[in-house]
C-alpha cells in the first residue's frame, strides 16, 4: 500500500509538470497575458496618434487654408500681394542711478529727548546643515 501511494504521488507530479512549467503551462500563459496587455496599451496610443495624423492629411488634401497656414508658420512664406512688416520694441536704456550721499555725521548721534529702539531681525538665522 505504501508503494502504491508513492507511485501515485510521483505520477501526480509528472502530470503537474507540463501544466505549470511546460510549453503551454500557466506560467507561460500568465507571461503572454502580461505581454498582450502591454501591447494593447501601445496600440491604443498609436491608434489615437494615427487618427490625428489622418485628420491632418485630410485637411492638407482638401483645404488650401491648412496648406497656407503651414507654409506661413513653418516655412515663413507669404503671398505675392502681401507686404511684410516687422515691428520691434524699442530698446529701453536705463538712466544711471546717482550714488547715495553719505548722511551727515550729526544724523547718527542721538538727539536729546529722543529714545532710539533697535529692532531684532524679523526671522532668526537658521544654521545650514
Amino acid at each position: 500500500m505504501r508503494l502504491f501511494t508513492v507511485v501515485l504521488v510521483v505520477l501526480l507530479g509528472v502530470i503537474q509538470y507540463p501544466l505549470w512549467l511546460g510549453k503551454g503551462g500557466w506560467l507561460r500563459v500568465w507571461d503572454l497575458d502580461r505581454q498582450l496587455s502591454v501591447q494593447n496599451r501601445t496600440n491604443e496610443k498609436l491608434v489615437s496618434r494615427n487618427g490625428a495624423l489622418e485628420g491632418e492629411v485630410h485637411d492638407l488634401k482638401q483645404a488650401t487654408i491648412a496648406i497656407e497656414e503651414r507654409a506661413r508658420y513653418e516655412l515663413g512664406m507669404m503671398r505675392s500681394d502681401e507686404i511684410f512688416v516687422q515691428v520691434s520694441e524699442p530698446i529701453q536704456t536705463r538712466r544711471p542711478v546717482p550714488p547715495l550721499r553719505p548722511a551727515p555725521a550729526s544724523a547718527h548721534l542721538p538727539q536729546a529727548g529722543v529714545t532710539t529702539v533697535s529692532a531684532a531681525p524679523a526671522s532668526p538665522v537658521q544654521s545650514a546643515r
